[in-house]
This record gives structure tokens, sequence and C-alpha cells, in this order.
């Protein structure tokens, strides 16, 4: 596979596609004809009532001797370079999920002042991991959940293709994932967690579901242990959502096992012998 490279200029007709629906609903985005300022993006903390951080050129920061946790940490600022696909995104998760990237920032902290920066613990690497990769499922039910761990993508995919984006409402947390969708290939995959949500839920404006999740999510990562590892967070092929792939999502699509992979069985002692 290439090596991914996302687009070198802004284009405002991505905000029209399907995978950026919510960023287009919250933030407009297809109005602006060149790269947001950086004035607007921090206006952007208090139009969703969640200032907490300053994002901050990187040009600004170049005698910065602090690690990246650590100026978040220490300062509350956000190093974020211009014109960039993944900070951008990056800091537009800061304005939908602040309770919970703040807190991912103090677990990193926590685990660089225990193993310190060059050793990274299996809790570092499942932070990163979510960090970048992640994807919020509200369920109904947490069937669902076991149906995407069993990796069950017919069923979940094409059959319940119509419970998308009615009962079964995706939240895109990871910023590389939409840095990778503005030039979407075949093996793009996410890291999901499911949260079960009440009727009421599905009637609350976008903005209120965010925040319910974003309190949802802190709640799991720092009372359940949901990111001490990554065993909790199961893969999901971001093309398979319903809408989010410009092809045919036809029953074809869907048996194509070296994008859709089928579960691994762990070997038994009878299967070794």
């Amino acid at each position: 596979m290439n090596k991914f490279t996302a687009p070198e200029h802004w284009h405002a007709d991505l905000f029209t596609q399907a995978p950026f629906e919510h960023l287009e609903e919250l933030f407009t985005l297809s109005q602006h004809a060149d790269w947001p300022a950086f004035e607007w993006l921090n206006a952007q903390q208090d139009q969703q009532h969640n200032r907490q951080v300053v994002f901050t050129p990187n040009s600004e920061l170049e005698g910065e001797t602090l690690y990246y946790e650590e100026i978040i940490a220490q300062t509350n600022r956000i190093p974020t370079r211009e014109n960039n696909w993944h900070d951008f995104f990056g800091a537009l998760i800061w304005c939908l999920f602040p309770q919970t990237k703040s807190l991912l920032n103090q677990l990193h902290m926590q685990e660089i002042a225990e193993h310190g920066l060059k050793q990274r613990s299996k809790k570092r690497n499942a932070l990163t991991l979510f960090d970048e990769c992640g994807v919020v499922l509200a369920v109904p039910d947490m069937s669902w959940q076991t149906a995407l761990r069993a990796h069950q993508w017919q069923e979940v995919f094409y059959e319940y293709s119509a419970m998308w984006h009615h009962n079964l409402l995706p939240f895109v947390f990871g910023h590389a994932n939409y840095e990778m969708l503005t030039k979407p290939f075949i093996g793009l995959t996410g890291k999901v967690v499911c949260i079960e949500v009440d009727e009421a839920f599905y009637h609350l404006p976008l903005a209120l579901q965010y925040r319910h999740l974003d309190k949802q999510l802190a709640n799991m990562i720092e009372q359940q242990g949901l990111l001490d590892n990554n065993k909790q967070m199961s893969p999901l092929p971001l093309l398979g959502i319903p809408q989010w792939y410009q092809g045919q999502q036809d029953l074809a699509f869907y048996n194509d096992t070296d994008y859709f992979r089928p579960k691994r069985h762990k070997a038994t002692n009878k299967d070794t012998q």
C-alpha cells in the first residue's frame, strides 16, 4: 500500500461528504474558502461552551523544549501546525470532546511520570491508538458491540444498513480517521468503542449528543479502565459504514475478506498438535 498523503490544500467540498456530516452541521466548514484562521478555531470552543485550551501555531513554539503532552499539561496550549489536516481535525475533536481529551492528556502525564518519555506502556499505547483512530458508536443495546467484536460485518453493515444514522450513530474521535477520510482507501479502519444510549439521546441536538458522549466516555476511561490496554477496542472498517463509501456497498463489497476480515480464532492445544 502506498503511504497515505493528505490533500495539500483546503477542500471545502469535502464537508458535503457523509463522513464529515457532523463537522459540517456544527462548524459549517464548507463555507470557508481557505484554511480557517486560528482566531476562528479558538472561538469554536466558546460556541461549544468548551473553552479549555488555546490552539497555538507551531511557529510560536519553536523554542519550546517540553514534550507535546507536557506543553498541553503545563501551558494549556495545543501545538498546531498551520494548514495541516491532521492538526486541524485534532483541534475540532478538542472542541467536541474536551473532557475526554483533557483526561487523555492527564493520563499520558501520569504514565510519563511513572515510565518516562522513552518507554511507552500498554496504557499509553492504548491512549494514543484511541486518540488517533477511535470511533464512538452510540447503540441502543450492547449486542451490537458483541456483533462487531465477532466481525459480523455483513449482518451489522449490510443486513441492518437502515439502522445506521438512526439507531446506530457513529461519532469520530480519532483525528487521524478524519485526515485519512479526506482521501479514503479500502483498508481504512478505526477502533470502535460502543456506548449504550437511551431513546432520549436520539432526540437531542447534535451538540448535546457530543456533550453526553464526552461525559460517558471520560467516565468509562477514568472509572472503568476502558483504555488501560487495547483489549476493549475492536476494529471498525470505516468504509463499511453505510453512506461512508462512494462506491457501491452491495453484498459483494462486504464479501471482500481482505478488508472485512473474519474473526481469527485462537488456536487450541488440539489445533497445534
